[in-house]
């Protein structure tokens, strides 16, 4: 499957009152909740991140890759409570919110400090804003949360004022949680190629070894400003952790089963079923687990480029959807493991709230149908469809060969009525690329999701033009335009959702993805010589979470070097997680 390509949209409500200070008077740091007691500092762990990203800069790279790696070294002036989701003091020490809900008032932690041990200003917060919205700086989808407010106003050293332009209920998470960075350190360069070296950083993890193309290494940091706060003990326990990119997850599992990696989330179906067997697996060296908690269901499809023809034509993309056999793939190439895609929010559908939309299966008469009503008619010489002597000819771009063997199904359904599909296969860079140019008609792109929704960024008809953004396909609709400009004023969840199931039911019915498939948990294999927490991952995370709560057991490692030389097993961890059962 594809590495997802996410966007961090954690956010809560604002309290009802407005003007209060933040965090309470009552309010005092507790542990982590999800750090365990027993973690210890140490050791490496080298894990897959997917091919080589275009950046390190979050900023210029909309990606897994770059947001794990940009989080680790750059900090926000809020953090979150992993359990509640409350907000508390990241860079900023208290922060306050005026009573019209407009003016957010931060007040940065005199501790603060960059690696170089200057001072983390209100300047660094000003500077970073302003990097951001510079019409000149490929700063895609992270525009959109800053052009809601008036530019920042720096009070004093220490002080920073945002006054939002209108009335949002993602305005505190939208400053709160943006990564700042030095202005000092990066302000005279041209942030456009401010890709991979990071000199000055105030988060735990600072840029180590970079073999390019090959691996990036974190190290941590053993005068990180708040290294001794309580909320950090337990966490970011490795002192080393080392991204290893791959362009095919295959070569990354060959890897991981050889030692080189540690830790290998499962994406695809037969890797899970088929190759975890033998002795590392039977005796139990490298540990098999399924995981649930709560982290949100994002969605994955066949993005298509509707800005142009053939596929401007809502039938034609209707066509293409029925002519997916997904039920097929699912059963031959995934063994049964997924449910089938019905809408882009999938949680937010319940027994209460069941899902109006029609799941689409194939069905090659309706296609026909649609593309012939679209004005496609077969050429009895080729056997593909004409318009305008024009043959239904279209480029899929992948980056990933093992897409290829869904492609191979998926061409044979769409060859049988006329239409002729060729893989335009490249790396990551150059995929990202044409992506920021819209330069594709259709490829895979996989969604993870945020715990509150937010569709502007993917679905707002604004957004169809910004290079570098998240409405990929080119997506426009006046009435969704509408619904979500109505949604940006309450801050009440339950009603948000409810327009966001409308907004879905548009969506889904104007085909911009070919939808196809997920799971509702995470697949791990990792090697027997780590101490994690009961719950293995947070509340709402996914494999990344090993990366802040696991470290590195010397006993378990001491174990497993034992067990595998004298070939002995050792005992089996739980098999399934469920999160519920501890919390």
């Amino acid at each position: 499957m594809k590495k997802l390509i996410i966007l961090f949209i954690f956010l809560v409500a604002l309290p009802a009152d407005g003007d209060e200070m933040f965090p309470k008077k009552d309010w005092f740091a507790k542990p982590n909740p999800m750090a365990s007691p027993d973690a210890v500092i140490g050791g490496e762990i080298s894990v897959f991140l997917s091919q080589y990203p275009k950046s390190l800069n979050y900023y210029l790279d909309v990606s897994t890759q770059s947001a794990q790696i940009f989080g680790a070294i750059f900090e926000t002036l809020l953090s979150m409570n992993p359990i509640t989701l409350g907000y508390e003091p990241g860079l900023a020490k208290k922060w306050s919110i005026s009573k019209d809900k407009k003016m957010f008032t931060f007040y940065i932690d005199p501790n603060a400090r960059w690696s170089d041990d200057t001072p983390v200003t209100a300047e660094d917060v000003r500077w970073t804003y302003d990097a951001i919205v510079d019409p000149k700086n490929l700063t895609g989808p992270h525009k959109i949360d800053m052009e809601r407010f008036e530019p920042p106003v720096v009070v004093d050293k220490l002080t920073v004022q945002f006054m939002a332009k209108d009335v949002h209920w993602k305005n505190l998470g939208a400053i709160g949680s943006f990564s700042i960075l030095s202005k000092h350190a990066y302000g005279e360069r041209d942030f456009n190629k401010i890709n991979f070296e990071f000199p000055v950083v105030s988060g735990l993890y600072k840029i180590g070894k970079i073999d390019e193309g090959v691996f990036v290494t974190l190290t941590r940091r053993d005068d990180w400003w708040n290294i001794n706060d309580i909320r950090s003990k337990g966490i970011g326990n490795f002192q080393a952790i080392k991204f290893k990119f791959f362009t095919e997850r295959a070569n990354a599992f060959e890897a991981f089963k050889k030692g080189n990696i540690d830790l290998y989330p499962v994406y695809t179906s037969r890797l899970w079923v088929n190759e975890t067997k033998g002795d590392k697996f039977l005796k139990n060296w490298i540990v098999k687990q399924k995981v649930f908690n709560l982290k949100p269901i994002g969605f994955q499809g066949f993005a298509i480029n509707i800005r142009k023809p053939p596929f401007d034509d809502v039938r034609v993309r209707k066509a293409m959807a029925y002519l997916l056999n997904r039920r097929k793939m699912n059963i031959t190439l995934m063994y049964s493991q997924y449910f089938l895609h019905k809408s882009y929010f999938e949680d937010l559908y319940t027994k209460q709230d069941l899902c109006p939309n029609v799941l689409v299966e194939l069905d090659r008469k309706k296609a026909r149908d649609l593309l012939s009503q679209a004005g496609w008619v077969v050429n009895p010489k080729t056997g593909f469809l004409e318009k305008n002597n024009k043959r239904f000819s279209f480029k899929f771009l992948t980056r990933d060969a093992s897409s290829e063997k869904f492609l191979a199904i998926y061409a044979e359904d769409l060859k049988n009525v006329g239409i002729e599909l060729t893989i335009d296969k490249k790396d990551w860079a150059a995929w990202a690329r044409d992506m920021d140019e819209f330069n594709y008609q259709m490829t895979w792109a996989a969604w993870g999701a945020g715990i509150f929704k937010d569709p502007e960024g993917m679905w707002s008809s604004k957004e169809a033009t910004r290079k570098g953004g998240s409405n990929i396909t080119g997506f426009e609709n006046r009435l969704v335009d509408e619904l979500i400009e109505k949604q940006k004023s309450i801050f009440d969840v339950a009603k948000r959702n409810e327009i966001y199931r409308k907004i879905d039911q548009i969506v889904y019915n104007a085909f911009p993805y070919v939808l196809l498939w997920n799971i509702n948990y995470t697949r791990l294999l990792y090697w027997n010589k780590f101490g994690v927490p009961d719950t293995v991952l947070s509340k709402y995370g996914d494999e990344s979470s090993a990366y802040w709560y696991w470290w590195l057991d010397e006993d378990s490692a001491a174990d497993l070097s034992d067990a595998m030389k004298n070939r002995l097993p050792l005992p089996q961890r739980e098999p399934t997680i469920y999160f519920a059962d501890f919390f």
